[in-house]
């Protein structure tokens, strides 16, 4: 999104920093003639696309990447008094309500597309972010492996703490990953206060944690491209699509499992160049943007009457009744959320 994280496009952003116009000398321009985007490093838009915007708006665009989601909102607070750039992209509904509470965003009411609204953040009546895109935090398993294995695949998340799936999970970190902060409040919202309980059974029954998405992913996922034992990862609904060959794919996302990741793009309060941003805001609302999101980060557009991929249509299957936690409740209780869950997993 990028996710915010955040997503395989990792794999393709190839580095933390990335800029689409490379910073320039003090004096080279001024403030008013390029927009500074601030981002999570899984940003990724096709050249061309970056291309027409700076040829339709007369904006130089810069990118500057800062970690996932969580990274890039800490990033976002700190500085808000002194923002590193006039736009913000890559904030999800995990951690949106800190980047208000503390002020971030500017007021901006961007035109949605059709069927936009059904993504828009609850209690943000000012308008300070913008839904752009999303996609569901799942478990993903490896069908090749349970097949081979003569063993059935977990459906549930009760069926992860099974000693049958002993030693075969692993999920990023929520302290250190959104999609790991995702998969805590997937515990929150179906276990209510017992969560830390479930937490407990499902680390005495080997799960392994890790620093981030791509780490769990790219590197112990037996689907992952390495050399990893784990045929039970946390993911995302869009990751079978991912794993296509000869019409097949060979992992699936638990649709009982998941958690709805929004992405949001948001005007900086003291923004340099407001009128800029407003204007990027706009472009990655465009049907040009929303069609390349899928292809380009691996995560759903939320304009309704984007097209899909092929293999999307087909095998990246979105959950009906994905978990989700009122971002005021998040707002009240991350902090002691996170440090109560890294009590029970540091045991």
């Amino acid at each position: 999104m990028r996710l915010a994280a955040p997503i395989l496009a990792i794999v393709l952003a190839g580095s933390a920093c990335s800029a689409v116009g490379e910073d320039s000398s003090p004096g080279d321009e001024t403030a008013s003639d390029r927009v500074v985007l601030v981002t999570h490093e899984s940003f990724v838009l096709p050249k061309k696309l970056e291309k027409q915007f700076e040829e339709e708006s007369g904006y130089d665009l810069v990118v500057r990447g800062s970690g996932d989601a969580g990274t890039l909102t800490n990033k976002l607070v700190l500085t808000k008094d002194d923002p590193l750039g006039d736009v913000a992209f890559g904030v999800d509904n995990t951690f949106a309500s800190r980047a208000l509470d503390e002020g971030v965003f500017a007021p901006y009411d961007a035109e949605l597309p059709a069927g936009a609204d059904a993504y828009e953040l609850a209690g943000d009546d000012d308008h300070r972010l913008t839904p752009v895109d999303n996609a569901s935090v799942c478990v993903n398993v490896d069908d090749t492996w349970f097949a081979e294995h003569d063993l059935a695949p977990p459906t549930t998340l009760d069926d992860l703490a099974d000693p049958a799936y002993q030693d075969l999970f692993v999920l990023p970190g929520a302290a250190t990953s959104s999609p790991g902060m995702a998969f805590l409040l997937t515990t929150v919202a179906a276990y209510g206060d017992a969560w830390p309980d479930y937490w407990t059974k499902l680390m005495a029954n080997g799960a392994k944690l890790t620093a981030g998405w791509s780490d769990a992913y790219e590197v112990d996922f037996t689907q992952g491209g390495g050399q990893g034992d784990r045929p039970i990862v946390l993911s995302y609904d869009s990751s079978p699509a991912f794993t296509v060959a000869d019409g097949k794919t060979s992992t699936s996302a638990l649709l009982d499992t998941c958690f709805r990741q929004v992405e949001y793009a948001g005007v900086l309060d003291g923004a340099a160049n407001p009128d800029g941003a407003e204007a990027l805001v706009d472009f990655l609302l465009s049907p040009d943007v929303q069609a390349a999101l899928p292809d380009s980060m691996y995560v759903f557009p939320v304009a309704s009457d984007a097209p899909l991929p092929q293999d999307w249509a087909e095998f990246a299957q979105q959950p009906t009744k994905p978990y989700a936690v009122d971002p005021a409740s998040i707002s009240e209780h991350r902090d002691d959320w996170l440090r109560e869950w890294s009590d029970v997993t540091s045991r």
